[in-house]
């Protein structure tokens, strides 16, 4: 059945800022920069080498589509291990010099979330395209204002929603674009382990942006409305623990939990349909992702509920085969046909800044105790 339905699955299309904070990625124009081949590895600057830095370089360094030029950091130290790794790469503590070099094609942001919209701003405005990690921004106006830099100036902003490139979460939008899920009814996801405790960002901002953009792109859909709960449990001072239940403009619901406060590591989604129910697990290496073939449906049996005849269906479970090729890569490789012309956005800035809107009105019912914010505007 899934071979059946695999030349009907259509690849995700890129995205065109709107006039809005929020728009579905169904009703966007294609986010296409053009450009020449260069014939030539692009030329890349990374600024971060702390946690996320390291498995940038470390892909940058070994693709044939780049060339890694700089790496900046502010600690000494991390930058001598930059430099025992990758001894061909200028190490600079100041990444300004790499803005106005012209050989630099494109800059990659792997800094704390608080200083992602002045670095990305900075490097638009000297002409270089920007990958930067999520979140975009601690906020819409911020976002925003990159994602309209970035179309003024032709170039490339891409958020480095990483899930999105493995194996598992394409299989997860295969099977919803196919039909094989049917009508979707719920998602819900639980994302846990013992720390990495931001300074900058709570939990949510750390943790929810993951499962927001991996629910972003299987379903091309946005919420409405979300409600949030949590708690800040010392020593960090940032909420370390919380709850998020998104609202659509039907019957589809969607829950995410968090935490930096679980002994152990938990990467598990369920996505239940009217037709079949599928879930993914990232920590599962042999079986990511599992479709079962279950259900709840209308039954000739005596057995009533709520004047409805119902019965449960448990049908097979398969579980389909993923590229196992490491997400980085992949971006990466994705990131490089983009440059040349030759491939859409799949995470553009557009879609960075619609994880912020949903993040922002999550803080705000935080703010409110549980009380649902509506997403949207960014006076909402």
């Amino acid at each position: 059945m899934l071979d059946a339905c695999s030349d009907r699955i259509h690849e995700p299309a890129g995205q065109a800022v709107s006039d809005g904070c929020l728009v579905s990625p169904k009703i966007r124009e294609a986010t296409v920069v053009s450009r020449e081949p260069i014939g030539r590895p692009f030329v890349a600057s990374l600024i971060g080498f702390g946690y996320w830095g390291p498995n940038l370089a470390r892909n940058l360094s070994v693709s044939r589509d780049f060339n890694l030029k700089y790496i900046s950091d502010v600690s000494s130290d991390r930058l001598e291990s930059a430099r025992h790794l990758y001894g061909t790469t200028v190490c600079l503590k100041d990444p300004v010099a790499t803005f106005s070099d012209p050989e630099v094609d494109v800059v990659l942001v792997a800094t704390p979330a608080s200083t992602h919209f002045e670095l990305c701003r900075e490097a638009l405005e000297h002409g270089k395209h920007v990958l930067v990690e999520k979140p975009l921004t601690l906020d819409s106006i911020s976002s925003q204002a990159l994602v309209q830099l970035a179309k003024r100036r032709g170039l490339i902003l891409a958020v480095d929603h990483t899930f999105v490139f493995t194996g598992a979460v394409r299989k997860l939008r295969e099977l919803v674009a196919c039909g094989e899920l049917g009508v979707l009814r719920y998602f819900d996801s639980i994302r846990v382990n013992l720390g990495v405790v931001q300074s900058d960002i709570d939990v949510l901002w750390d943790l929810a942006v993951h499962d927001l953009s991996i629910l972003q792109f299987v379903t091309d859909r946005v919420p409405v409305a979300v409600s949030a709960t949590g708690s800040a449990h010392e020593p960090s001072t940032q909420m370390s623990t919380a709850y998020m239940t998104l609202f659509y403009d039907d019957d589809f619901i969607a829950h995410i939990g968090t935490s930096w406060m679980s002994p152990v590591k938990v990467r598990r989604s369920l996505l239940a349909g009217s037709r079949q129910m599928v879930v993914y697990d990232d920590q599962d290496v042999g079986q990511q992702v599992k479709l079962f073939d279950s259900g709840i449906e209308t039954s000739s049996s005596p057995v009533v509920d709520h004047g409805r005849l119902v019965q449960t269906r448990v049908g097979d479970m398969l579980a389909p085969k993923v590229d196992t090729r490491e997400a980085l890569t992949v971006e990466l490789e994705h990131l490089a046909a983009c440059l040349r012309g030759e491939e859409e956005l799949i995470v553009p800035g557009e879609s960075g800044l619609d994880i912020v809107c949903v993040l922002e009105a999550a803080t705000r019912s935080l703010d409110q105790h549980g009380s649902p914010s509506q997403v949207g505007g960014r006076g909402a």
